[in-house]
């Protein structure tokens, strides 16, 4: 079976808000990508929110503070918003403070260095394993393309996630701190690493049922 014969299936999992024009647009993507005939990442991005004042999931943010415990240094880095942008909208009240939660933003280049540098593995393992980054199929971690001249090629580590208050970051200048916003596709590609790294459910641990 074909891409296009799991059309109607794909369906049941495309965002129901979308117009026709974009979930077709969306649709096109996923099939390229998914055969492998184009890895459509000039289309993984969207300049249509970037004056929103609002922080959407999967939006890079510049100076998010990071921590990389047991070295208890905080410094400033560009991040990528793990929290669902309903949780995090000022808007919504809740009986308790939300958190937003993100990961930091590494350069691809200067990953690949440091595995030549100290890395046992040959070049060709090495750029093997580079390539299979680029094409997502890493699920630890998440590629992010290059994106004119505000991104080099870089990757997020989906396990070193952070947090901090929703009400520490300021959205009045929200607009100057954002690298990029994902666009449908590139939400999409996000939300289903997410899914992968954190829920899969064929963990193969048999568990039980037999009560404490």
């Amino acid at each position: 079976m074909n891409f296009d014969e799991l059309k109607d299936e794909l369906k049941l999992y495309l965002p129901k808000f979308l117009s026709s024009e974009a979930e077709n647009e969306l649709y096109s993507s996923l099939r390229d990508f998914a055969e492998s005939k184009n890895i459509v990442y000039n289309r993984f991005y969207t300049r249509k929110l970037q004056r929103d004042p609002n922080i959407f999931q999967g939006d890079g943010i510049r100076d998010m503070l990071i921590v990389n415990l047991p070295d208890t240094q905080i410094k400033p880095a560009p991040s990528v918003i793990f929290s669902n942008t309903c949780d995090i909208a000022l808007d919504n009240i809740r009986l308790f403070p939300s958190q937003i939660v993100y990961a930091p933003i590494f350069n691809l280049e200067k990953y690949k260095q440091s595995l030549i540098a100290e890395s046992s593995k040959s070049k060709a393992e090495i750029d093997n394993h580079i390539k299979a980054i680029q094409n997502q199929r890493i699920t630890q971690i998440f590629y992010l393309p290059a994106n004119s001249n505000q991104l080099d090629e870089s990757i997020v580590f989906l396990d070193r996630t952070q947090n901090c208050s929703n009400n520490s970051t300021d959205r009045n200048n929200i607009k100057g701190r954002r690298i990029f916003t994902l666009s449908d596709y590139g939400a999409y590609i996000f939300v289903l690493k997410l899914s992968i790294h954190f829920t899969r459910i064929q963990d193969q641990v048999e568990r039980g049922s037999i009560a404490i």
